[in-house]
């Protein structure tokens, strides 16, 4: 997970127009380690900006109480966990760590926010990317032996402790799904019915870009993810996630230990280049990218199903690319990749 830098908006709102089509408001705010832009399609320019700031708003409260490592609410509750005391939680908090929870359970924990210990002896608890040798096998070994997970977690009221000292929480794969979700909810509560909240290429729809499904761009995982791998057809309310080894990584003599972990070995999932999920809930999305880029290639199907994701494109490290059939039928690939491409088969 990247820097998750707290800085007000970095662009002003602009508006640009033709005689055919409403204006497009246009602004990007730094969050989460990315500029998340906002595309606002309406005529009403005080709208889009009074709608934009109670965003960037949301944004910052939510930076502030989850950022896995800097100083914040979920820093407080981590040390907490650490010295084995309860503590109290607000109940918006206390819900998305529940949903978080339910996650986990459909993923058979491979979807586990309570690794942050293991992310942080990876070197993935920092801004900068990590380099040198793996860690030491037993220092793996003996948190892994552990078992850190949200199902160690106890709610009494409005205070939450952890039965198991090892838990040390990192929403990394999940909270950004969230602040997506509600950037696509304060727009429609506003009455926006056209935009797209894109963070980092992770992304939600609100309604059609014309008459048409918007049109998303699916980076190629090979180097550094820059060439376009695919275009998807999105629709209203529906959200684009991908998790994938080749922005963030440790580099240790020419290879590359990608920053997924797999909680059961607390390794590196490498045989994965990336996965990519359309789902109606943008963290539901967040984590079932994730999940299915831990997922083995023979276990990642069953794994879809029990989240109720139905539209997966997984490209593993060789860079065979496998399709749901749902996902299929949204795809258009580049030419020279087609042919290293394969549908699972419809009853999969």
């Amino acid at each position: 997970m990247a820097r998750w830098p707290i800085t007000a908006m970095l662009l002003v709102l602009t508006a640009g127009c033709s005689e055919q089509a409403p204006p497009h408001y246009q602004v990007r705010i730094a969050a989460f380690g990315t500029l998340v832009e906002l595309t606002i399609v309406a005529d009403d320019q005080a709208l889009a900006e009074r709608v934009t700031t109670a965003i960037d708003t949301e944004f910052q409260a939510l930076h502030r109480r989850w950022h896995a490592w800097e100083p914040g609410t979920l820093d407080d509750i981590n040390r907490a966990i650490a010295e084995g005391r309860p503590i109290e939680i607000d109940p918006a908090m206390a819900d998305l760590i529940k949903r978080a929870q339910d996650l986990e359970h459909a993923s058979l924990g491979l979807f586990n926010p309570a690794i942050g210990r293991l992310l942080s002896l990876w070197g993935f608890h920092a801004s900068e990317l990590p380099e040198g040798p793996p860690p030491e096998a037993e220092n793996i070994a003996r948190l892994v032996a552990q078992e850190p997970s949200l199902d160690d977690l106890v709610f009494e009221g409005r205070r939450m402790h952890s039965r198991n000292p090892a838990v040390q929480l990192d929403f990394g794969a999940f909270i950004k799904g969230h602040a997506v979700d509600r950037a696509i909810e304060l727009l429609a509560g506003a009455g926006i019915e056209r935009a797209i909240v894109n963070a980092g290429g992770d992304l939600r729809v609100l309604g059609k870009r014309v008459d048409e499904p918007w049109r998303v761009a699916v980076r190629h995982p090979d180097g550094d993810g820059q060439r376009i791998l695919a275009w998807l057809k999105v629709h209203d309310r529906e959200a684009v996630f991908t998790s994938g080894n080749y922005l963030r990584y440790r580099a240790d003599e020419g290879l590359r230990h990608g920053h997924i972990l797999d909680p059961r070995s607390g390794y590196p999932a490498d045989h994965v280049a990336s996965v990519t999920v359309i789902h109606g809930n943008g963290a539901t999305a967040d984590a079932a990218a994730t999940a299915l880029a831990v997922a083995g290639p023979d276990e990642w199907p069953r794994i879809a199903r029990r989240l109720g994701v139905d539209q997966v494109m997984r490209v593993d490290a060789d860079g065979m690319v496998w399709m749901t059939p749902a996902m299929a039928r949204r795809s258009e690939f580049r030419d020279p990749v087609q042919s290293r491409v394969q549908s699972l088969p419809p009853r999969w």
